[in-house]
């Protein structure tokens, strides 16, 4: 008889599912399955905090459209790893938490870190569950996994009690599922194809949006060609940015408030109505604006504002069947139009106003001459992860992007404290696939404090990131050091500081002195 205890029977779960990366911190009671994962050939990367790991294992979701695992142990480990989660959730990128819990046999008795994980995890997640039996745990898995990777991506929670990680079963009585096949793709109907199609060729001011569901269903080739087909200006949402690269002809980002307000035909490539595109409503928008919708969540469609056309599916195989119907009609838009004249004007006086506030030479730099500066240095195929609230905006118009997945920033839960953990995956991803494409991470000085501890991860697993903040002093902005000397002589600062400061020119490089190149 050969036996398996419930930690190996959860590692070779996981492995069955093809789960390649987990991030986590250990202590009682889930120390065996971190070393049960590293025994069947999971890359474990210890983290500082459950939040950052949580952080850390969604990207990696994101960015190979397969989920990562989350380790935590119970009560507080997994309490701070709810906020990954609801990231995870909010941004439909797939990730499992798998967390410890008290043993069974203890529930209700007030167990060390004893906590109503499985009831809490229900509304941070898809799917919320705890095994009844060691026999379970690869059916639980199974499921686990497919669920965070079917429909709308997301995160998925699997409960462990103390007392099964160690308890043994005879391997012939459990069942080990197969692995999950990748999700099924779906195509939109050709009745709400034909109304897209007809709604299209009959606007003036046409637009498409791409948003990240276009980069996390790998459309880049179908988009792009759709794009030169029809000849379609077009706006990358926050994250989807590199589909189409920012340099591109027919990219009106830096006209986004005009083409948002001034177009009649709006098409939603994976981009949702949410406040990042304002709702859909007016004043950012025309109150006559038509919304063709690709998405493959059939409850998002018409969320906000009544789409004219629903394509429910897959947006790459969507964008495929939209790309045959043009080539067969061989309609593109013209170039000539004064939708095409207006957008690149208002471009080109955008441009000019950047480059001469990147020009300034003031003291301290503005966030525009800073990110000149860096753009200069920035390889074109660099990883870009951004956070802060004036460093990522601004950010996102300065520094380009060029190819898919490239940019990682705080994203539709306007997270902050994502950067290290984003960037830790990243860098993990591109070392195990011998790209040599570095890892950039530029950090609002607050932005960084959430997380800053995640550089001796960096550190420690040798990953190359490099990290730049930028020192504004505070949130949003902080007072400068005259000033800050001259409030520290008033009085108490906790009654005179405003609420948005932080210590002024802070060295954030001198709090790492083991931070040096030979440790990178």
């Amino acid at each position: 008889m050969e036996e398996l205890t419930g930690a190996q029977l959860l590692a070779e779960a996981l492995k069955a599912q093809n789960v390649e990366y987990m991030f986590g911190i250990v202590g009682i009671p889930i120390i065996e399955v971190a070393m049960a994962a590293q025994g069947v050939g999971i890359k474990y990367v210890g983290m500082r905090n459950e939040q950052a790991a949580c952080y850390a294992a969604s990207a990696i979701g994101y960015l190979t459209g397969h989920p990562a695992v989350c380790l935590v142990v119970s009560g507080p480990g997994l309490i701070h790893a709810l906020g990954g989660m609801a990231n995870a959730n909010m941004n439909c990128w797939p990730v499992i938490v798998i967390g410890g819990s008290s043993d069974q046999n203890q529930e209700t008795t007030g167990a060390f870190q004893e906590f109503p994980q499985v009831e809490a995890c229900r509304l941070y997640s898809k799917f919320s569950a705890r095994p009844g039996s060691l026999v379970m745990i690869p059916a639980v898995v199974e499921k686990a996994v497919r669920t965070s990777i079917y429909g709308r991506p997301g995160a998925c929670y699997i409960d462990i009690s103390g007392n099964m990680v160690n308890a043994r079963v005879d391997r012939k009585t459990v069942r080990f599922p197969s692995c999950c096949p990748r999700p099924p793709v779906s195509l939109a109907s050709k009745h709400e194809l034909s109304k897209a199609v007809t709604v299209l060729k009959q606007a003036q001011r046409p637009l498409l949006i791409i948003g990240k569901g276009a980069a996390y269903s790998r459309a880049e080739n179908e988009i792009k060609e759709l794009a030169e087909l029809s000849g379609l200006p077009f706006l990358p949402t926050p994250m989807g940015k590199g589909v189409l690269p920012d340099d591109h002809p027919n990219c009106v980002a830096a006209a986004r408030s005009r083409a948002l307000l001034k177009a009649d035909v709006v098409v939603l490539l994976g981009a949702r109505l949410n406040w990042i595109l304002h709702f859909g409503f007016p004043p950012r928008f025309s109150p006559d604006v038509k919304f063709i919708q690709v998405d493959i969540c059939a409850e998002e469609l018409s969320n906000n504002v009544r789409t004219t056309a629903a394509l429910l599916g897959d947006v790459r195989a969507v964008v495929s069947q939209l790309v045959e119907i043009l080539r067969s009609d061989a309609w593109s838009y013209p170039a000539d139009t004064e939708w095409w004249a207006n957008l690149k004007e208002k471009v080109a006086s955008n441009a000019r106003i950047s480059r001469a506030l990147s020009l300034q030479n003031t003291q301290p730099m503005n966030y525009y001459t800073a990110f000149h500066h860096i753009a200069k240095l920035l390889p074109k195929d660099c990883v870009i992860v951004s956070e802060g609230a004036n460093t990522m905006d601004i950010g996102r118009t300065m520094l380009l992007n060029y190819f898919p997945r490239r940019r990682l920033d705080a994203g539709t839960f306007g997270t902050m404290g994502v950067g290290p953990g984003f960037s830790i995956a990243a860098a993990v991803l591109e070392r195990a696939q011998h790209t040599g494409r570095r890892v950039v991470c530029v950090e609002g000085d607050s932005a960084f404090g959430f997380s800053g501890m995640e550089v001796e991860t960096m550190c420690r697993y040798k990953l190359p990131v490099i990290i730049i903040v930028i020192n504004n002093n505070g949130i949003y902005s902080g007072v400068n050091t005259e000033t800050w000397s001259e409030m520290e002589k008033m009085g108490d600062m906790t009654t005179i500081a405003p609420p948005m400061t932080l210590l002024p020119e802070a060295r954030y490089e001198q709090e790492f002195p083991w931070l040096t190149r030979s440790n990178l």
